[in-house]
Order: C-alpha cells, then structure tokens, then sequence
C-alpha cells in the first residue's frame, strides 16, 4: 500500500491494490509510516486483553510443567493442563489466576505438545533407541512444517 501511494495512487486506490477496500487504513498506515518509519510495517498488537504474565512467569510455567508431578501432592502421574493449573494455583510462588489457555499458549510458544501418552513434548525432538543407546533424534524441519 505504501508503495502504491508513493507512486501516486490515491489511499483508495492503493487499498484496492493491496485487496482492501478501505482508504482509511491506508491513510492511517502512511501517518505511522511518516511518523515512525520503516516500524510502521511490522505487525502490532491486534485486540483481545494485554498480555499479563511477565517472562519470569512464563519460566515459572515451563518449570512446573517440566517438574514430574508427585501423585500424592499433585493427585496425577501425568501432567493435564488442569493439573497444571490447579498446581500452579496451589503453590506459594505460584500463579493463583492462570487460565488453561495461558498455560497452552505458553508451552506451545516454547515448543511443546501434548502427546497420546498423556505427556508435553518437544516438538521435532524424539528419543530414539540406538545399540549404542538413547539418543535424541532433532528433526530440521520442524518450523517450516509448523506453518
């Protein structure tokens, strides 16, 4: 859009280029693009409520869901996102307002999925056995496969 209008096209007419319809985001985008510069075209916040849970907190999640749970404290052998969240709920340096969406969101940010034996593993990493032991086969393509 912005190269449309740079050359010359009217904020209609760049938005109909680039398949939108409205000549007002294009207006909006060239004031951003003048004041802020080439920052104008990276992706930014787009709705729904802020993002609440610090780095710190994150880590506290991934650190609780790498813990294997004690079935006597935590009522499981395996971790749930449920157990996760009554767990992260219940400890003192916990997280007394996580959602199961924070908690999804932040182990699938870093790499992990939920596997049919009831486990969190990392994505494109698997343990293999090998004659000369256990290995940790890394697939390359694991990003490229994600999108």
């Amino acid at each position: 859009m912005l190269l449309a209008v740079a050359a010359g096209q009217s904020y209609t007419g760049a938005a109909h280029v680039a398949g939108r319809r409205s000549g007002e985001a294009v207006g909006h985008l060239v004031s951003r693009f003048n004041h802020d510069g080439v920052a104008a075209v990276e992706p930014r916040y787009g709705g729904g409520p802020p993002t609440v849970y610090s780095s710190a907190e994150r880590d506290r999640i991934l650190a609780e869901a790498q813990r294997s749970p004690d079935p006597v404290r935590d009522g499981t052998a395996t971790w749930s996102l449920t157990t996760l969240q009554r767990s992260l709920r219940r400890a003192p340096d916990g997280l007394p307002r996580v959602s199961v969406f924070t908690i999804w969101r932040v182990l699938h940010e870093a790499g992990l999925t939920w596997q049919r034996d009831r486990s969190w593993c990392a994505t494109g990493r698997v343990l293999r056995k090998r004659k000369s032991g256990t290995v940790t086969v890394t697939d390359p393509d694991t990003e490229p496969k994600k999108s």
